[in-house]
């Protein structure tokens, strides 16, 4: 668990690298991450389930971490540098689609139901990610310039990698079944599962996804451009420092609640109003302060509270469906990455046209919710998959 939050912290790390390092960037620069994160979601989440999620991560997790190095190297012998750095940006994009889906699939083969919440918040506590890029790649930025942003963000992923390899996989681990190659992609498909339903239950996720992804790419612009005197360590770390507790609190109080004998959906769809609906209050409170401080509180309740979501609709398709997680997963997160390349280059497109953050902030809150209204009438738990057997796609 502690490496697999590591490699999680490393992914965002990576991703937050331009965020940091150049506050005045275009809505297309931002966005192009995620239209390459649309194409390897479900992709990714069905190898996994096939193949095991531990393979995909680390393969990934090398392939980004290869890139945030090369990055600065490329660029000083690129003369259309908007141009680079939107194409890395969307190869980023592509490699990192495949990790949520892959953690999916294997929590969801390897946790059982009354500790998923807890095991996925504390994993996807990323936020300790933010937190390290955010302090450290800010210092870093004003010491060293923001090559070394990159340099520190993407050898510590190749360390990673490494040493999951060397230290905690065996050898058979890391094989690929031969089953696997000879039967080619083929989906586990069961007589008796809806899929036309299991698809829509995951596309409740795309929502909390797109709103997140809006907030993390646009907060340090935000706090940049309305307090241009304000130090960048302080708000580029608080948000993401007060995420971990809530992340972790949210898990813990999830699992308890449903060990106590409360129906596994009612916990579900108590955790999304306190992660869509209450956080998307602090959002709109955000977009109407004037004071840093106020500004800071509600930035560090409106992302804190967010994190309520892994123990809502995050951890649902596992109960839906835990053999095909990985796949409904990736489904959700597509939707939510197709939105939220929608929602990131909107945002910057009415900050350019209206210059009030207050609109960003009400499209943030809007988004939430819809998908919150959309789960709470349409939100079940009942797992649906009895089967394994194959065919092809």
């Amino acid at each position: 668990m502690v490496m697999l939050l590591l490699g999680t912290c490393l992914l965002y790390c990576a991703r937050v690298t331009v965020p940091i390092c150049a506050v005045k960037q275009s809505g297309v620069v931002l966005s192009s991450f995620f239209w390459g994160y649309c194409l390897t979601q479900i992709i990714g989440g069905h190898i996994s389930d096939q193949i095991g999620g531990e393979k995909v991560l680390l393969l990934s997790a090398s392939a980004w971490g290869f890139l945030t190095v090369i990055t600065p190297l490329l660029t000083h012998i690129s003369s259309a540098h908007l141009v680079f750095m939107t194409c890395s940006r969307f190869l980023m994009g592509l490699l990192q689609g495949v990790y949520f889906p892959s953690l999916a699939s294997l929590l969801s083969q390897r946790v059982r139901e009354s500790e998923r919440a807890f095991t996925y918040s504390t994993l996807v506590a990323s936020l300790p990610g933010t937190l390290v890029i955010g302090g450290a790649g800010s210092l870093l930025l004003d010491w060293y310039g923001w090559e070394s942003v990159f340099y520190f963000s993407g050898l510590l992923t190749l360390l990673w990698v490494y040493c999951t390899c060397k230290y905690l996989l065996t050898e058979k681990e890391l094989t690929i079944p031969i089953e696997y190659l000879t039967r080619g992609l083929s989906m586990s498909k069961q007589s008796k599962v809806p899929w036309k339903q299991l698809f829509t239950k995951a596309a409740h996720m795309l929502s909390t996804s797109s709103t997140f992804f809006t907030l993390l790419s646009w907060l340090p612009t935000f706090f940049k451009e309305t307090f241009p005197e304000s130090k960048g360590w302080v708000f580029n770390v608080v948000p993401w420092l007060v995420a971990i507790p809530t992340s972790l609190f949210s898990g813990f109080l999830s699992d308890h609640l449903i060990n106590q004998g409360y129906k596994t959906i009612t916990v579900r769809k108590f955790m999304q109003v306190i992660g869509s609906g209450v956080s998307s209050v602090f959002a709109l409170c955000l977009g109407q302060t004037s004071s840093f401080c106020k500004a800071i509180v509600f930035a560090s309740a409106s992302v804190g509270l967010q994190t309520f979501n892994h123990s809502g609709i995050s951890v649902n398709v596992q109960d839906l469906a835990p053999s095909c997680a990985g796949l409904l997963f990736g489904v959700g997160n597509t939707g939510g990455a197709l939105l939220g390349v929608i929602c990131v280059y909107l945002a910057g497109y009415l900050i350019e046209t209206t210059g009030s953050w207050t609109s960003v902030f009400n499209l943030v809150a809007a988004v939430n919710s819809i998908g919150l209204c959309a789960f709470l009438v349409f939100g079940e738990a009942q797992r649906v998959d009895t089967d394994s057997a194959y065919i092809d796609l």
